[in-house]
């Protein structure tokens, strides 16, 4: 029998946790920096943390993803970026992850976002609709690692401009 999978809002009670996740699950990649939790306190301290939901099983949190707004150059309003995402590792490629993208694209629709977008590994986030454009750009990141799913069928033009928390390594 599978334990049950709750997908629910952050509460403070579980910032903790939420760290531990995200340190556990970027901990051995090599793309990481190792700061995504950085990013994810200093989202939440600047108040800009739009959307953080937790994957609990069984009373213990083991996945969280964040999203947040972004700018876009062309001045389309209403567009978020979504990460990171984490999974602990010793439950990963159980749908977790998966489970937190729908749950959290559903809730991004459910409060009229326009659209969604991000970093990430070529071929996973196809599979949730995202796409590759050469309309929409992050300066300095490879167009083949950054992925736009408009919700409304209008894809903005330009670049984009995630919250300087993202910088955060500290």
């Amino acid at each position: 029998m599978t334990p049950k999978l709750t997908i629910r809002n952050e509460t403070t009670s579980d910032i903790t946790a939420i760290t531990e996740v995200t340190i556990e699950a970027f901990k051995t990649l090599e793309i990481s920096n190792q700061t995504e939790h950085f990013v994810i306190e200093a989202l939440r301290k600047a108040g800009v943390l739009s959307l953080s939901l937790v994957a609990e099983v069984e009373g213990r949190v083991v996945g969280h993803i964040a999203f947040s707004p972004v700018v876009l150059s062309d001045g389309t309003p209403d567009w978020y970026g979504l990460g990171p995402v984490s999974v602990l590792p010793e439950v990963q490629q159980q749908g977790i992850g998966k489970a937190l993208i729908r749950e959290g694209l559903s809730r991004l629709k459910d409060v009229h976002a326009r659209g969604c977008c991000l970093v990430g590994h070529p071929g996973y986030y196809t599979k949730f609709g995202f796409v590759n454009t050469p309309d929409l750009i992050l300066e300095g990141v490879p167009p083949e690692a950054f992925f736009a799913l408009s919700f409304d069928g209008k894809m903005p033009q330009g670049t984009v401009a995630f919250h300087e928390g993202f910088m955060a390594e500290s």
